[in-house]
């Protein structure tokens, strides 16, 4: 379970705000990746906090009103298909939680980021590998980057009917990829992850 020892210890270390970062659709074939940045009260308790891959969409659901409800700030921000094409996957990640950083209200002086690349911040930063396991503020900063980023693949299953958004999220599962096949990429697709319709 996460806790806050990463958190208290930067604070010791004379960092006052710490805020956790984390991003949510690097992966999928469609729709851009969203990343959020989250500063909790230290020691905030909030149950049932955890690595949001452990989750149920409810649960993440439900913990996303109590975090951002609960936060001394929170941002969520993206970046693009148009980015994530041009820049590739990794520097669109990076631009998305740069913005969700300094989209803070209240500034953070430190932020983890979770994975193992923390680069082009106006902040100190550092790398967290499985942050979202072992950090609060980076499993908070990881659900809200998945709910709002689930929420939107929602609607891009009303936008664009037949390719099951709401179900695969636009990961890169079989009925995705045949849905592809059948009807062609629509606007929301990686043009950079389609290499699979070459093949085919």
């Amino acid at each position: 379970m996460p806790n806050y020892e990463i958190e208290n210890a930067r604070m010791a270390e004379g960092y006052a705000r710490v805020c956790g970062v984390d991003e949510a659709g690097r992966g999928p074939l469609s729709g851009p990746v969203f990343a959020a940045a989250v500063i909790l009260p230290p020691g905030l308790e909030i149950p049932g906090l955890d690595d949001s891959k452990k989750l149920s969409p409810k649960r993440r659901e439900t913990l996303f009103d109590v975090i951002c409800a609960s936060a001394i700030s929170w941002c969520v921000a993206s970046a693009s298909v148009e980015e994530i094409d041009r820049l590739n996957i990794l520097e669109a990640d990076l631009l998305a939680m740069r913005r969700a950083v300094d989209g803070l209200s209240v500034k953070a002086d430190l932020a983890l980021i979770d994975g193992n690349v923390a680069r082009g911040f106006d902040i100190p930063a550092r790398a967290v590998i499985k942050g979202d396991a072992l950090s609060c503020s980076i499993a908070a900063a990881a659900i809200l980057a998945k709910v709002s980023r689930d929420r939107l693949c929602l609607e891009h299953d009303r936008l664009y009917p037949g390719y099951g958004f709401a179900r695969h999220k636009g990961y890169g599962t079989k009925e995705h990829m045949d849905a592809i096949r059948r009807l062609g990429p629509c606007p929301l697709h990686r043009k950079s992850f389609l290499g699979f319709l070459e093949r085919s």
